[in-house]
C-alpha cells in the first residue's frame, strides 16, 4: 500500500470493496449466515419469527427502492416485481457508498481498518440494521425480534467489513 494518504484513491478502493463485499455478504446470508440463524434459534424464536413474518414482506432494501421512486415520482409506488429487482440495486449502492467512506476514512486514520474492517462492518451493523432501519420504519426494531435473529446479519457485516478491507487493500496497492 502505498504510504502516502490519498483520500481520493481510497475512496474509489473502498467503493471497490464495498462492491465486492456487498456480494460476499448475499452469499454468506444465503449459506453460512442461513445455517447460523437455524443453528441459534429455539424453536420459540422460530414460532415467532413465522407467526410475524406470515406472508410476502418486503426487506429494507425493497422499501427503500419503493421509498425513493416514490418520493421523485410524486406517489408512484413500485410493483412486487420492480421491488424484488431494485432491492438488490440499493443494497449494491449502500454498500458501494460505504465502502467509499471506509475506504476515505481508512486513508486519514488508521484506527478505521481496527479489526481487518470488522469494527467498521459492526458498526455499520449497528448504524444501519438497529437505529436507521426502524426508525425510517423499513423493518422491525431489535426489541421486536429474538436476539438469535440478529447472529446472522452482524455476522453478514462483519464478513462484509472484512472483504471490504481486503479487496481495497488490494485495490489501494495498485492505485
Amino acid at each position: 500500500m502505498s504510504k502516502k494518504k490519498h483520500v481520493l484513491r481510497g475512496m474509489v478502493a473502498g467503493i471497490a470493496g464495498g462492491l465486492v463485499a456487498s456480494w460476499v455478504m448475499n452469499e454468506f446470508m444465503a449459506g453460512p449466515g442461513k445455517k447460523l440463524t437455524e443453528a441459534v434459534e429455539s424453536d420459540a424464536d422460530k414460532q415467532r419469527v413465522q407467526e410475524q413474518s406470515s406472508g410476502e414482506e418486503p426487506d429494507a432494501t425493497m422499501k427503500t427502492a419503493d421509498l425513493v421512486v416514490s418520493t421523485a415520482t410524486g406517489g408512484q409506488h413500485l410493483s412486487w416485481e420492480e421491488q424484488e429487482k431494485a432491492g438488490p440495486v440499493v443494497h449494491y449502492t449502500f454498500g458501494a457508498l460505504m465502502g467509499g467512506l471506509y475506504g476515505a476514512l481508512a486513508e486519514c486514520w488508521p484506527g478505521a481498518r481496527a479489526g481487518f474492517g470488522t469494527t467498521f462492518g459492526s458498526a455499520l451493523f449497528a448504524g444501519a440494521d438497529l437505529i436507521a432501519v426502524p426508525v425510517l420504519k423499513l423493518g422491525p426494531a431489535a426489541d421486536e425480534l429474538p436476539i438469535a435473529a440478529e447472529a446472522s446479519p452482524l455476522a453478514a457485516h462483519m464478513v462484509y467489513g472484512a472483504t471490504t478491507e481486503l479487496v481495497r487493500r488490494v485495490a489501494r496497492a495498485i492505485l
